[in-house]
């Protein structure tokens, strides 16, 4: 047997209609090293460029190494703490010795099928197509990097205080990877 209770009724309202405003500007921080952290970023600086909306990209920490001369074209995928890394497989193969490399080789590969740029010139097209690339300085410091660590594209090494001068105006949107 199931009783009822009374409600109070509850007024609906309507949805306040939210003002459209463009996106002008992307600042898109990356702060970590693995392959398919960078082209995230990457990707989607270069998909402004190409919709004429204002690229900056700020690389710290570990998202570094995709702006250093060292580093740039050698960077690997993650193999251990990655569930979405082959579903299924059990966790401790992604820790075998040379399994990353292997991986990231295949990463690679697919992306050279697809033609998708590799990440030197990716960031040689973004840079051509009006972004702006730019170093943290603290994690620069941190890691003993000087401006000539870097590629020629990186703009400056700079504060994180910069950085937010970066993102003034009105229509700028920030994404952190």
């Amino acid at each position: 047997m199931t009783e009822t209770m009374d409600m109070p009724q509850v007024e609906m309202k309507k949805p306040v209609a939210l003002e459209k405003k463009p996106v002008k500007k992307m600042l898109i921080i990356c702060s970590k090293g693995k392959l398919e952290d960078v082209y995230a970023a990457l990707v989607l600086a270069n998909g402004a460029c190409m919709e004429g909306i204002e690229s900056k990209l700020f690389f710290t920490f570990f998202g570094l190494e995709a702006i250093t001369k060292k580093h740039a074209e050698h960077l690997h995928t993650a193999t251990v703490g990655n569930p979405a890394f082959m579903p299924g497989m059990p966790t401790m193969l992604g820790g075998l010795p040379g399994f990353e490399a292997f991986a990231s080789y295949m990463m690679k590969k697919e992306m050279d099928k697809l033609e998708i740029p590799h990440v030197t010139e990716f960031i040689e097209m973004i840079e051509a197509a009006g972004g702006e690339i730019f170093a943290c300085k603290l994690a620069a410091d941190m890691f003993h990097l000087k401006k000539e660590d870097f590629l020629p594209q990186v703009k400056d090494i700079i504060t994180v205080g910069d950085m937010y001068a970066l993102a003034e105006g009105e229509g700028t949107q920030i994404i952190y990877i």
